[in-house]
């Protein structure tokens, strides 16, 4: 059996106290009744606060929930972070909208989402919206904190904050002071054309004396003729 890589492996302390905890909660567990992304392929990775995330963006969305249109595209994109929505009615259909009207339903929930920027649609063969960037939702979030965008609350912002924090996630962390300004550059050398292989350099123009500017006072011979 392949053995399980290291980074997949959760810290060995914390694991084995939460097996310590759920053999003591449901001493009569088979282990084969739970779902786990080491022995089940099609899982997707997702922030920790995604739940939060969601529910943010929801109350962004002015009475249309955005929030299962917005998991079904990151759950099918890989890391590359984007989407491909060809399969436009089963997509809505797995966003859960399924009336007469879901696919038209689906894309005016894609709109919304792309006009509060947490993503962004290309066009392509499956018409104006055929692919969809996921951008950083923390990041966007923490833009619509900074405009005061309708709909967003302190209390659920803070939250993000502080579970970012115990994350570890470093998204929301304030960006650093702008450095100094960087000294300019000495003007760059004009540029000159090569010439070709065995071609003289022509001279450069001799340079034409000036004539001597007489000292004030002192008559120059024309002046002396008078």
């Amino acid at each position: 059996m392949a053995r399980m890589p290291s980074f997949l492996k959760p810290p060995k302390k914390i694991a084995k106290r939460q097996l310590e905890l759920r053999a003591q909660l449901w001493p009569d567990l088979n282990e084969g009744d739970l779902w786990s992304r080491h022995t089940h392929d099609g899982f997707s990775t997702i922030p920790s606060t995604m739940a939060l995330i969601m529910s943010i963006m929801d109350d962004l969305s002015k009475n249309k929930p955005v929030s299962s249109t917005y998991l079904e595209l990151w759950n099918r994109s890989f890391d590359e972070g984007f989407a491909t929505l060809a399969k436009a009615r089963e997509i809505a259909f797995h966003s859960g909208f399924s009336s007469e009207r879901a696919e038209r339903t689906w894309k005016d929930r894609l709109k919304i989402l792309h006009n509060l920027e947490f993503i962004n649609l290309q066009s392509g063969a499956s018409g104006p919206a055929s692919y969809a960037l996921i951008l950083n939702p923390y990041k966007v979030i923490q833009k619509h904190h900074e405009r005061k965008t309708r709909g967003m609350r302190e209390d659920k912002y803070n939250a993000l904050v502080a579970r970012a924090i115990e994350l570890g996630d470093i998204s929301l962390r304030p960006a650093d002071p702008s450095p100094p300004p960087t000294p300019m550059a000495p003007p760059a050398a004009p540029f000159t054309f090569p010439l070709p292989a065995g071609s003289a350099v022509p001279p450069s123009p001799a340079a034409v004396p000036s004539a001597p500017v007489p000292p004030t006072g002192v008559p120059t011979s024309e002046s002396s003729k008078v």
